[in-house]
């Protein structure tokens, strides 16, 4: 999708937005680390928190994760950066995001083939260049950057610039 179809779709209605953005392949590279006592790392973007920043007075930004086992290792990352993580499984998306879309627009970055019913439902979606082709296909913006390398951060750019061009969504 191009980035003026990007700012018809934002053209506010009304609604808050609201920006959900999936942790695992997105906020993240994808990789867990693991040792026999299981999961203990993932790895983070360094830019995203700081671009987060340009548009949280503006819209309201959500984590998401289904990864239980990894939950505490992403709710960190994500308090520290100043926000709360919510465990949502892959399958109770897409009923998520309809539930947020009766008094918000809703905004979704996800990157994996079980988003791709929560990428449609969203008003607008994102996935980072990496993403699974299933993903790729029922978002509306394909980005550029991988997960964790700046995708959060790129669609925070789009969004900023749109939210100085018309100074509110």
């Amino acid at each position: 999708m191009k980035l003026a179809r990007i700012k018809r779709k934002l053209i506010a209605t009304g609604k808050k937005w609201v920006m959900i953005c999936d942790v695992d392949g997105v906020l993240t590279d994808g990789t867990f680390s693991y040792t026999e006592s299981g999961k203990f790392t993932k790895t983070f973007g360094p830019h995203d928190a700081d671009a987060l920043k340009l548009i949280k007075s503006e819209i309201e930004i959500v984590f998401i994760s289904a990864d239980k086992r990894g939950f505490g290792i992403s709710q960190k990352r994500v308090q520290d950066m100043g926000f709360e993580l919510e465990l949502v499984s892959s399958q109770d998306r897409k009923k998520y995001i309809s539930t947020v879309k009766t008094n918000k627009r809703v905004i979704f970055i996800g990157d994996s083939f079980t988003d791709e019913l929560a990428l449609c439902e969203a008003d607008l979606s994102f996935t980072p260049a990496n993403a699974h082709l299933i993903a790729k296909k029922a978002s509306n913006y394909i980005l550029k950057a991988k997960g964790g390398e700046g995708a959060v951060s790129e669609v925070c750019f789009l969004l900023n610039k749109y939210l100085k061009e018309n100074s509110q969504l």
